[in-house]
């Protein structure tokens, strides 16, 4: 996962020349792996932070996709609020491509071996797996499901010898990778054991508050990693 800030028009030019190298070296018909995806570069969201606004996230959305299909060839379905008012989220639009719904923006010839992308408008979420040893893939689901919610999207998997929960918070001051970690140790029998938690990308501060300073390194969160810290890295303000 790569995080990103600037200015919408700059931003944009940016996830284009990412576009580009992910087009170019990565082809999906020589592609393994278990999570699932639309395409090589899966999915793009645009998050307002400082003094952007979802509008602002939504036009950048917009504009994007509109670039990602005339310029690389790239079918692009959005998520997040829609033209006609409706709204979307990531795994309705995965149901939707899996069920043959066309794509919201379709170039006259789609690159062959690319697949199609993902663009959202939407808050920030984060990212967080929790690994587990001694776990078969067909448990690790049923907890995955257990702890599920509409504040928490979850799956399951297995890698290299071991089962993972994969979360996205999707309301991460509200539940936090704490109360998801100790949701998940609470249905924990036998010799079934947490290996490590992960967590994917960057984290708003707020949700470390929420947790406490003695429980955030366990949860393999830090200061460094969130939001705040990176755009005060860059000179930057999350006002």
């Amino acid at each position: 996962m790569l995080s990103i800030f600037g200015e919408a028009s700059s931003l944009i030019d940016t996830v284009l020349d990412l576009a580009r190298s992910v087009v170019r070296e990565i082809d999906l018909d020589a592609h393994h792996g278990v999570h699932p995806r639309l395409g090589a570069l899966d999915v793009v969201p645009f998050v307002p932070v400082g003094s952007a606004t979802m509008l602002d996230a939504v036009a950048a959305r917009d504009r994007c996709a509109q670039r990602l299909a005339a310029e690389l060839a790239l079918p692009v379905f959005l998520y997040g609020p829609l033209p006609d008012g409706s709204e979307r989220s990531l795994p309705a639009l995965r149901r939707a491509a899996r069920e043959g719904t066309p794509p919201d923006v379709l170039p006259p010839r789609p690159a062959a071996h690319a697949g199609a992308v993902a663009v959202g408008a939407r808050g920030a979420l984060v990212a967080w797996n929790l690994w587990l040893t001694n776990t078969s893939l067909a448990r690790t689901r049923e907890l995955a499901r257990a702890v599920r919610s509409a504040d928490v999207r979850t799956l399951a998997f297995e890698v290299a010898g071991a089962t993972q929960v994969s979360c996205n918070l999707i309301r991460p001051t509200l539940v936090t990778p704490a109360d998801v970690y100790d949701a998940i140790v609470a249905q924990l029998t036998g010799a079934e054991a947490v290996l490590r938690a992960e967590l994917v990308g960057l984290a708003p501060r707020a949700m470390l508050e929420r947790i406490g300073e003695e429980r955030v390194a366990s949860l393999d969160l830090s200061e460094e990693t969130t939001i705040e810290a990176a755009l005060e890295r860059l000179g930057l303000e999350a006002r």
